[in-house]
């Protein structure tokens, strides 16, 4: 992916820099080629060439660009469960990727973690983002995911003799275990997604409480995981299998529902970072019956969010880290409508918005493992800043609005915002 050449002065905004600092309420950045040379005081700035671009927030905030942690990009207005693997060919499947990518850079999101990905889609997506072929985030691919045979995610009957060609590698025992992962590092990923969990969404396969994966397999995935220098990611509600996933050496835990103490103690020992994806829920709860789910399932989704709000206050309060993201994708929840998760954390579960921000950006390329290149305003790393016409501090939902975007910058090039539209 290329940079910027030249220089870069952001000015006359409120800046957020991510860490969980006070923001600074007259601040600056100043950008040379694709990295940050100065970030502080608007009153400080150093000395730069006449000739360097000048970008001013109008009084507005100045951020690291977001870092969406639970991204799908092959979900394109999913109605209903069976839809997630084959509703549509690879090859429209494709082009929807790029366009949900090209939305979420264009949303404020500079870079992704992807939750799972039809077809190893997010793959190829990647190589075509970082070779300047298309627009979209940084982003780390997961690819197909990995579930046990009758699990969450295995609901073609046998009888059809069709599989999960498209989205799952359905496995039955460790060595089956072994042998998804080894199939995913030769396609390429460097997530490995799984399911040892159920959820709400389908009762009738198993309900959120229940396990879709053995201890065993869990192990098995990790250390196979691991020995190729591979993260490894879970979809985990029940509280057993939360404490499973930790115990196996989970990197992340997504949602993490269902915790007691113990469980809580084991994320703040291994300091496993979690993403909750709250707002999925909230929005399915809104909507849901309009989408034909019956009043067990809706049920079942209030339990959910009832346990995720809980177990996230407490994750928070305990000094535990979390990534912000959610199931984007879905009919009742689309793609573009990212920075609405933000928007709860704040206004439902209470979260302060600068440390909610520093989720969404700091504690997102931790989740990466690109902490070193991006997440935080500090010298020398890539500039990749979002600049609001507006004071996010007192509004988060402002950020759901990206015709308040003055700038989105990715390696200092701005790629969506109002200065990148003809005048």
């Amino acid at each position: 992916m290329k940079g910027a050449t030249g220089f870069t002065v952001i000015k006359n905004g409120k800046l957020v820099d991510g860490t969980g600092n006070s923001p600074v309420e007259r601040g600056a950045v100043v950008i040379e080629n694709d990295r940050i040379l100065y970030v502080g005081p608007e009153a400080g700035i150093p000395p730069v060439p006449k000739e360097a671009q000048i970008i001013d927030a109008k009084g507005g905030t100045i951020l690291p660009g977001l870092v969406e942690a639970h991204f799908h990009a092959t979900y394109f207005n999913v109605s209903a469960l069976d839809e997630l693997d084959i509703k549509y060919p690879v090859e429209y499947v494709t082009l929807l990727a790029a366009n949900n990518a090209k939305l979420l850079l264009e949303c404020g999101y500079t870079s992704a973690r992807s939750g799972g990905c039809l077809f190893n889609i997010d793959v190829w997506l990647k190589k075509a983002i970082e070779s300047d072929i298309a627009p979209g985030p940084r982003l780390a691919a997961s690819g197909r995911e990995i579930c046990g045979v009758g699990g969450l995610m295995d609901w073609n009957p046998d009888f059809r003799k069709i599989g999960m060609e498209g989205l799952i590698l359905l496995v039955n025992g460790p060595n089956e275990a072994r042998a998804a992962v080894r199939k995913l590092v030769k396609d390429g990923v460097e997530w490995i997604k799984t399911y040892p969990t159920g959820d709400a969404a389908a009762p009738d396969t198993n309900d959120h409480h229940t396990l879709c994966m053995t201890f065993e397999e869990m192990h098995a995935v990790v250390d196979m995981a691991h020995n190729h220098g591979l993260k490894v990611t879970g979809h985990c509600r029940a509280n057993e299998g939360i404490k499973n996933a930790l115990r196996a050496g989970y990197d992340t835990i997504e949602h993490a529902t269902f915790m007691d103490d113990e469980a809580i103690e084991l994320l703040l020992i291994r300091n496993t970072p979690v993403v909750s994806a709250l707002y999925f829920e909230q929005a399915t709860l809104e909507l849901g019956r309009g989408y034909g789910m019956t009043q067990q399932i809706l049920d079942g989704h209030q339990e959910t969010l009832d346990g995720g709000i809980e177990s996230a206050k407490k994750i928070i309060q305990a000094g535990g880290r979390m990534g912000i993201g959610g199931d984007f994708g879905f009919a009742w929840n689309p793609h573009g409508n990212y920075a609405r998760e933000l928007t709860y954390f704040v206004r439902q579960v209470g979260l302060d918005p600068v440390v909610a921000l520093k989720c969404a950006t700091k504690t997102g390329a931790e989740i990466m493992g690109r902490e070193k290149d991006f997440g935080t305003l500090e010298t020398g790393k890539l500039a990749d800043i979002l600049v609001v016409d507006g004071d996010v501090i007192a509004d988060i939902a402002i950020l759901e609005n990206r015709n308040r975007f003055v700038a989105v910058l990715q390696g200092g090039i701005i790629k969506a915002g109002q200065l990148s539209k003809p005048h």
